[in-house]
């Protein structure tokens, strides 16, 4: 678990790789129930199979609650983002990582062609990076000690 390892390969390794859809018609409120029943903090805006945005925790928290609307009232185009940067299976871990911390970003869609097949969360990648840490320092160790084969 490298930081040059593809986002396909974090995808396939990833406990919940769903793609949890909510529609811009949609309230905000129903957004929140979703993404407080399978514990995520962003939900991806889909018209159709057609990505249009994507709705974050800190989305309703700036244009929502600071702007005084209703969760009950509001619908998903009035505070989603709209302006969607994705990524491909093929970009890197590293390639992420750098994207998200410059555009300070907590979820990045996974798109192939015109297809979402998944989204990662900075919580994801940092999760990888330190799982391959793990790994080296276990490598280290048994080197150390003599272990490490031959």
């Amino acid at each position: 678990m490298k930081i040059t390892d593809t986002i396909e390969t974090v995808l396939k390794q990833k406990a919940m790789n769903k793609i949890l859809p909510i529609t811009p018609g949609q309230t905000v409120r129903e957004a929140l129930e979703q993404m407080a029943l399978h514990d995520v903090g962003a939900l991806m805006v889909m018209e159709g199979k057609r990505l249009v945005g994507i709705l974050s925790e800190r989305d309703y928290a700036r244009k929502g609650i600071l702007k005084g609307h209703h969760s009950e009232n509001t619908l998903v185009s009035e505070i989603m983002s709209s302006h969607v940067v994705s990524v491909t299976p093929e970009h890197t871990v590293e390639d992420c990582m750098n994207l998200m911390t410059a555009r300070h970003f907590r979820h990045l869609p996974v798109v192939r062609g015109d297809e979402v097949v998944g989204i990662v969360s900075i919580g994801d990648l940092v999760k990888w990076v330190i799982k391959g840490h793990e790994h080296t320092i276990e490598e280290l160790k048994g080197y150390i000690v003599g272990a490490y084969p031959a």
